[in-house]
């Protein structure tokens, strides 16, 4: 029964592998000129107060087609593979009939869908893995500048989610097809359900898969300091989440020493720092000193660090692994429920 299976998959199967050998020549070519100029660029060692900026710019220009196609072609791929071989995989065989023949033979249902189900959804999470593989390879001296493995795009396009999400994908197919019976109606559910899961995956149940830590951080290690007009009432501080390098920032807010929101930060700004945290408009003529001023910006900011911090809420970097393995096994084991749907549905509900 794998033999006559592998002859109805082969040309997709030769099709795929073979697309995947020709990327993964480029990438070879690319990737290794790509890791060449992240060793000789100097972007590897650049450390403040050199304008490290400047070259990671530059760095991050090379090969930009590549980067915002890799991406989301690794984010479609599981998508495609459960709509073009898990959907049609049964539903094809419901709409034409064709079953009947198959069942009538020495091969029981169950054994004929479990050497479908085996060989394509092997080969989809074989695919999606290797693609992944070779993206992850590429893409490291990338990650290394943006340090940003967390991020959303990032995180599913890296690491080992995209096998589970190709099981998943698959095995969603392979039910909707069972369950509908015709293909296209089956392909369209497959694609609805598996972008609704994914969103839910990455906005809802992935910031509760690990209770998030605790951390201070002082002024000096934030980002995007500053001052806010707020209308007539006058200026605020504000200041963004700290640089820490592949964490999962959830929230960061400014704190007194206490601990306690500081909801006074206003009116210490007036008396700490009256030429910039004053009213438009009240201050003697020449007597405002606005945060264009590096002087009175840096007193200012170090008479607000005497008194007020920041605490952060964050997923720390080392977490990144463990979010990904949760992530792959909850997928992995929505695949393994729908294919014993499936079989449910074949040996139970199909006549």
């Amino acid at each position: 029964m794998i033999r006559f299976a592998w002859r109805q998959f082969r040309t997709q199967a030769v099709v795929a592998f073979a697309a995947l050998a020709a990327l993964a020549t480029l990438l070879a070519i690319t990737g290794a000129s790509l890791e060449h100029l992240y060793d000789t660029s100097g972007i590897s060692t650049c450390k403040p107060p050199s304008n490290c900026d400047a070259l990671k710019s530059t760095f991050l220009s090379h090969d930009k087609l590549l980067q915002n196609l890799l991406g989301p072609l690794l984010l479609a791929i599981p998508a495609l593979l459960g709509i073009f071989w898990g959907a049609p995989l049964v539903a094809r065989e419901l709409e034409a009939g064709t079953y009947r023949l198959a069942w009538t033979q020495s091969v029981t249902r169950t054994r004929w869908l479990a050497a479908k189900v085996v060989l394509l959804g092997l080969a989809s999470i074989a695919i999606a893995g290797l693609l992944s593989l070779m993206v992850n390879w590429w893409a490291s001296p990338i990650d290394h500048v943006n340090t940003d493995r967390f991020t959303p795009g990032v995180f599913d396009e890296h690491g080992i989610v995209a096998t589970g999400y190709a099981a998943f994908a698959f095995a969603l197919g392979l039910t909707a097809g069972t369950i509908i019976r015709r293909t296209v109606p089956a392909m369209a559910t497959t694609l609805v359900t598996f972008v609704g899961a994914r969103l839910a995956m990455t906005y809802w149940i992935r910031p509760h898969l690990m209770t998030p830590a605790h951390t201070s951080a002082t002024f000096a290690s934030v980002s995007n300091l500053g001052f806010e007009v707020q209308g007539a009432s006058g200026v605020t501080f504000v200041a963004g989440p700290p640089n820490i390098p592949n964490a999962w920032v959830y929230s960061s807010q400014i704190v007194d020493k206490a601990g306690h929101v500081a909801t006074n930060l206003h009116t210490f700004l007036l008396k700490a720092c009256p030429g910039i945290g004053a009213p438009p408009g009240t201050t003697p003529a020449g007597a405002r000193v606005g945060p264009g001023d590096p002087a009175a910006f840096d007193a200012c900011v170090r008479k607000l660090s005497a008194r007020f911090h920041e605490t952060v809420t964050y997923q720390p970097a080392d977490r990144y692994w463990t979010f990904q393995s949760y992530e792959t096994a909850i997928f992995l084991l929505l695949a393994l429920i729908l294919t014993g749907v499936s079989f449910y549905w074949i040996r139970r509900r199909v006549t």
